[in-house]
């Protein structure tokens, strides 16, 4: 990509410039906010450094690149976390510089910055870059800061400190002395008082004389000033003003400029510094992209929506194309708007939405899907953030479901907490786009479907399956560990696998899964991290998976809130003193081979219930010789039996566990689609059984159905995937 660096003069500014070129970006322009009055060094800001700010002019001559600067009219008026536009914010000086760089630069598709560990910073950049269509590279994100600041030593970041406002920094002794030699002093008082040793803290700040981005001069201070600014006994805080500084130039060449093309030089602009003078007034406004005129023209009459909940304060939706289908642009425009449509009569938006599956028919038009999905789920929409997200193929069609089918998971008191990270970084792959990473709601995390996807360049990792597999468990860990947890803290994995992986493959994945899980909890077992329970593991046989990916997997993590308040909330539920309903069933004959659960004790049940064919053979009086055999087609009158078994394997861990349907949060049902039945004839038998049971036990009164159906071409426990039926339920008391 043609990148435009923000430069502040600063140490990570470059590094970052340079790590976007071992990754194959080309740097094309340098873009710096700088205060209003050139006499004046910092400004009160937590977005940009202006200290040094004197100097950075010369980067333009150092680099052979063009240098687009505006001064900052704006201040800090929108002080929230995440940022919206907000007129007369500083960051709205941001948009007005960018945007006139991509004016002169029209093929800059990307934006550098040196981002670290600040949300406040990375969030600000990332709304700026999404409004004018730029991908935000941040390759120091979430960077251990020890390994990091070694690293810039070792690759030529010379750098000296500019600004100190820490505990074990003094002006007098500090200011002016270049960052390799205060590398070991940074380490210890690190240790010794926990200072950020890259500094993100505000422990202190740099200004970079030379690197090897700097191919045809370096920067030589011949003069300056100590300010101090804070005389504080403890940590004082002062900042170097330079008075003098000239330019120190190179050979022609350099190692850098002969062996990489990927520093654009025009000599016609090389080394030009532009001033960015437009009004930041016209960055507000707001271009809203409207669907309605084209929804309009929609019947919504051969649409099935199904509400599936139990409680109010959470639900799940489900909704899909019944009868004709169109194609993929116009079922899922259509079941979006109908989705949409349904929340706000309920009282709901998008806003609302923990998680969303979207299924798809054909992978081929992901693209296409992900443009119908960005008209409706937008960050606008979503001021607490946007919805976490999954996305597979399924054999929809088959069913009688068209070419789109969504299920959205709703709470109604607005407490997510979400991470939506936008970058591309080494960290975890990024999601461009209205999805987030994970979704945090009453002590659970919703994470978005995890590829093998190599974080920096966001491609598949080279090396077949256990490659991916191995990549996707890495970002899984990354993100969970953004929550302070693990991934041995997951509830429940959906390990989605691609049909064309060979059985052997899918053995592998099961053996790999239980391996890493068996190292993750011994590691852990000493760590801040406590291991816990074993998870549910869900294999899903997909027909194709987004960017051809081999394995998908989908976590669901318990983050316990230990608070006082969280402790007492979960003691107001009475408990179940309901027996279970046998319905003729041998209460153990069925139990070990077919059903696992994870419990928290007063907070979560989740359950899964598998019937492969052989149970399911035995079931229907057939013989069970060969198992493989066996079809349901020859047995549908026993379909509902088979559907019987599962609810009542559900309720008796229910009861035993006090727990009860009221607590259902949301119950999935996958089967697979050579059954021959559509999902409607099927959606009718599961509800009959389920309003035979309430009708029974009075523990179940169904106005609405309280399932999902999910057509699969496999499914189950095991990696072999060859499960009827498979019913993953989940219930809470939080």
């Amino acid at each position: 990509m043609k990148v435009v660096a923000l430069v502040s003069g600063g140490k990570d500014s470059c590094y970052a410039m340079m790590r976007c070129i071992d990754y194959g970006h080309e740097i094309v322009a340098l873009a710096n906010l700088m205060p209003m009055d050139d006499s004046v060094d910092e400004l009160d800001s937590y977005m940009y450094q202006t200290v040094g700010h004197q100097i950075v002019a010369s980067y333009a001559e150092c680099m052979g690149l063009p240098l687009f600067r505006r001064r900052i009219s704006g201040s800090t008026r929108h002080s929230h976390l995440s940022y919206t536009m907000t007129p007369g914010d500083e960051v709205e000086d941001m948009f007005v510089l960018l945007s006139e760089v991509k004016q002169k630069f029209p093929s800059i598709n990307a934006v550098s910055s040196g981002a670290i560990a600040s949300d406040y910073q990375r969030l600000r950049v990332e709304s700026v870059c999404s409004r004018l269509g730029l991908v935000s590279l941040a390759y120091l994100w979430k960077r251990d800061q020890t390994l990091l600041l070694e690293e810039m030593i070792q690759k030529g970041i010379v750098a000296i400190i500019i600004k100190v406002a820490a505990m074990g920094l003094v002006p007098a002794k500090h200011l002016g002395r270049e960052l390799v030699d205060l590398q070991s002093h940074l380490l210890q008082m690190k240790e010794f008082c926990g200072i950020n040793v890259c500094g993100e803290g505000g422990e202190y700040e740099t200004l970079t004389l030379d690197c090897p981005l700097f191919t045809n001069a370096r920067i030589v201070l011949d003069k300056f000033q100590v300010l101090l600014h804070s005389p504080d006994s403890i940590a004082p805080v002062g900042i170097l003003h330079p008075t003098a500084f000239h330019l120190e130039h190179k050979q022609e060449t350099s190692s850098l400029n002969s062996a990489s093309g990927n520093i654009y030089v025009d000599s016609d602009k090389m080394g030009c510094v532009h001033e960015a003078e437009g009004s930041s007034r016209d960055s507000c406004v707001v271009r809203s992209h409207s669907l309605h005129s084209t929804r309009e023209n929609y019947s919504y009459e051969h649409l099935k929506l199904c509400i599936s909940t139990t409680k109010r304060d959470m639900f799940s939706l489900s909704c899909w194309i019944g009868g004709t289908s169109e194609g993929l642009q116009e079922d899922l425009t259509a079941v979006l708007w109908r989705i949409e449509s349904q929340l706000r009569t309920e009282g709901f938006d998008w806003v609302d939405v923990l998680y969303i599956h979207l299924y798809i028919s054909d992978m081929k038009y992901f693209a296409l899907a992900n443009e119908v999905y960005v008209r409706f789920i937008t960050e606008m929409k979503c001021s607490l953030g946007v919805p976490s997200r999954s996305t597979i193929e399924l054999p929809l069609k088959h069913v009688g479901y068209g070419h789109a089918y969504v299920e959205v998971l709703v709470a109604n008191d607005r407490s997510k907490r979400v991470l939506h990270v936008q970058s591309i970084s080494c960290w975890a792959p990024s999601c461009i786009g209205p999805y987030s990473q994970a979704t945090l709601h009453k002590e659970v995390l919703y994470m978005a479907g995890q590829l093998g996807l190599d974080a920096p360049t966001m491609i598949l990792c080279p090396g077949g399956l256990t490659a991916e597999l191995v990549q996707a468990l890495e970002n899984c860990e990354a993100v969970a560990n953004s929550f302070n947890s693990c991934v041995t803290s997951s509830i429940l994995i959906v390990i989605y696998c691609s049909v064309s992986l060979q059985s052997s493959e899918r053995y592998k994945i099961q053996e790999m899964m239980a391996n890493f899980f068996k190292q993750k909890v011994s590691d852990t077992r000493n760590a801040r991290v406590p291991s816990t329970l074993d998870p549910i593991f869900l294999y899903v046989l997909a027909p194709d998976l987004p960017k051809g990916a081999l394995v998908e997997l989908k976590p669901v993590l318990h983050i316990p809130d230990n608070s006082a308040e969280s402790l007492e909330t979960n003691k107001l539920h009475p408990t179940c003193d309901k027996t279970p309903c046998h319905w003729g069933f041998d209460c153990s004959k069925w139990h070990a081979s077919c059903c696992q659960k994870y419990i928290v004790p007063g907070k979560i049940c989740a359950v899964l219930v598998s019937v492969t064919k052989d149970v399911a053979a035995e079931m229907c009086g057939q013989a069970v010789q060969n198992p493989e055999d066996f079809q349901v087609n020859g047995c549908m009158k026993d379909t509902k039996t088979i559907m019987k078994l599962c609810i009542h394997l559900l309720d008796k861990i229910l009861v035993e566990n006090n727990f009860s349907w009221e607590d259902l949060k949301n119950l999935r049902i996958y089967f697979t689609s050579d059954l021959s039945s559509t999902a409607d004839v099927l959606s009718l038998t599961v509800s009959e059984a389920l309003n035979d049971f309430g009708e029974v036990t009075k523990r179940i009164q169904m106005v609405e159905p309280i399932f999902n159906l999910i057509p699969v071409l496999g499914s189950g426990r095991s990696s072999s995937m060859a499960d009827l039926i498979t019913c993953e339920l989940f219930a809470s008391k939080l």
